[in-house]
């Protein structure tokens, strides 16, 4: 885990090629110090980490993000007041290696899609 720290994994259902992970933002972590004091804010990057991570887990293989697209940061993830989130990664397995759809959400509020390709490292 290269975000040592940032977040949990509480649970991780599968069921075919759909994962639904909830996590909880670590608010007391390094990087919010930074990003940004007094109104932390999820950096993108690290989500986009967290969907390598979790991806990887599933599949049971070290991965590397080749592309993403369609990425779209839909609202603030705010580890103080919204640090549980839910991961919907719908995982397809491709020539080169997976294709990886996600939504990710707090409550009702969608915060993240994405569409990444990983390859084997």
């Amino acid at each position: 885990m290269q975000l040592k720290d940032f977040y949990t994994v509480n649970n991780v259902a599968i069921a075919e090629n759909l994962a639904t992970a909830n996590i909880t933002i670590n608010k007391d972590h390094e990087i919010f110090k930074g990003h940004f004091p007094g109104n932390p804010v999820t950096p993108g990057v690290c989500m986009m980490q967290i969907i390598k991570e979790l991806t990887e887990d599933v599949v049971g293989k070290k991965l590397r993000m080749q592309s993403s697209s369609n990425i779209k940061f839909m609202a603030i993830i705010n580890p103080e007041k919204t640090p549980d989130l839910v991961l919907k990664l719908d995982i397809s397995e491709t020539e080169e290696g997976y294709k990886v759809k996600n939504s990710t959400s707090f409550g009702d509020t969608v915060a993240l899609k994405l569409t990444s390709n990983f390859i084997e490292k």
